[in-house]
């Protein structure tokens, strides 16, 4: 096996069970041929005799294990078909004006913009997509997506700080997260935060806490790495627990900026932390 599948195959092992995720990551390969498609996917129309929208696809991968490769006619949604680069819409063609129409902005003009701008992927570069958990995954992912709850989202954006001294800058839309999640990552090579879509929450059955970070292969040493680093310091998902103390112990740092600023001081806080595995040092 590939060294790097295998590192990333424990990746997934690691953020599943220091973050206790709900669902699996998701490893995503882009597949320029048909060779690169593992196996054991799941081809829907064939495999099937249905098509799937692409969170449909993502659902199988996060919540059942399973491996799903998409091509263009596998897609029951039209926008991954058109960020996917499965098939061309500019602003020139009849496609572009319905996609205009019907997209959500009021003024014409405006959804016309925005559109334009919408990320795609070159069009022809990919026949299709490969999603499969990340434990699992037979190939090295072009990118991971991580499905997790607002505080297991604070552990990973301060694993990243951890690593970058910087923070993650995302912007956010109600709408169309397959393509914010997957496309603008691919492009841009660096993490996002996206919100799932309706269709979503309703046909691929997101939860109303889900939130999606996505990690392009590149960084993923750089997430891990900063993970292990916050959960040393005690500050992990599961090192941390609710509590309405007042006057509470505080790290000791808090007691000098206190005195130097003439505060009260109180207790210094004497962290707890379960040791971690040998292996995750």
């Amino acid at each position: 096996m590939d060294e790097r599948i295998k590192k990333y195959n424990e990746y997934g092992e690691f953020l599943e069970r220091r973050l206790k995720l709900r669902y699996n990551p998701q490893a995503i390969k882009m597949v320029t041929d048909l060779s690169e498609v593992p196996e054991n996917a799941i081809w829907p129309k064939r495999d099937l005799g249905h098509h799937l929208a692409l969170c449909q696809a993502l659902a199988m991968s996060k919540r059942d294990g399973r491996t799903v490769f998409m091509q263009k006619d596998d897609h029951w949604c039209w926008n991954p078909i058109i960020g996917l680069g499965h098939v061309k819409c500019t602003p020139d063609m009849e496609s572009f004006d319905i996609v205009s129409k019907y997209i959500g902005i009021a003024d014409h003009e405006a959804a016309r913009k925005f559109f334009e701008d919408f990320p795609t992927l070159p069009y022809g570069k990919y026949i299709g997509l490969v999603c499969s958990p990340l434990q699992t995954a037979e190939f090295v992912p072009d990118l991971v997506l991580v499905n997790s709850n607002n505080a297991q989202l604070r552990a990973m954006i301060w694993g990243i700080k951890n690593q970058t001294g910087k923070l993650v800058d995302s912007s956010f839309d109600a709408i169309d997260s397959c393509i914010w999640s997957i496309v603008t990552p691919l492009l841009n090579g660096k993490y996002r935060i996206t919100l799932p879509d309706p269709g979503d929450y309703e046909r691929a059955g997101a939860d109303e806490d889900e939130i999606i970070l996505s990690v392009p292969e590149a960084k993923l040493d750089e997430l891990i790495a900063g993970l292990k680093g916050v959960f040393g310091m005690g500050m992990g998902y599961t090192e941390l627990s609710r509590s309405m103390e007042l006057d509470f112990s505080r790290p000791p740092f808090y007691n000098e900026l206190f005195k130097i600023w003439g505060l009260d001081e109180g207790k210094d806080w004497k962290m707890k932390m379960p040791p971690m595995p040998e292996e995750e040092k």
